[in-house]
């Protein structure tokens, strides 16, 4: 194999159980079971990171870094649901993460999270994208 570029924001590098890496399309959800996605986005508003939705991935935890700009990330009470309003099955607040320029946070396997930015940004994430679920918010504006 020739080593060439990838450009990230265009595609995503796959990391497969045998030890491979390949380059390939960018899924927000989905993908082979075993198979770490790392991606890169350029985002403009919340509209580009799903605000409006909750996220998760049930098979691994999930990185999620701010390389440019900034972002926060909410995350729902442990064990609470996914409709937003901060009144889930766990109790409590949504928690909320501040994500600036080159900080990253593990969002542990199985907790749904969300995104919103404080500008345009760029970001990466790296997980097992085999299982995950968008559920839409309920309370979103």
């Amino acid at each position: 194999m020739t080593p060439t570029a990838v450009d990230l924001f265009a595609s995503a590098l796959h990391f497969h159980s045998d030890g491979e890496v390949r380059a390939a399309e960018r899924q927000m959800a989905g993908g082979a079971p075993g198979t770490w996605h790392l991606g890169a986005f350029h985002v403009e508003t919340d509209a580009d990171v799903h605000a409006d939705h909750w996220e998760m991935h049930p098979e691994a935890d999930e990185a999620v870094c701010c390389l440019t700009g900034g972002a926060r990330l909410y995350l729902r009470p442990a064990g609470g649901d996914a409709d937003g309003g901060g009144d889930g099955a766990g109790g409590g607040v949504d928690e909320l993460v501040p994500l600036p320029a080159g900080s990253a946070v593990v969002v542990p396997r199985g907790r749904w999270h969300r995104l919103e930015l404080d500008g345009p940004s760029d970001l990466m994430s790296l997980t097992l994208r085999h299982g995950t679920r968008l559920e839409k918010r309920t309370d979103a504006p």
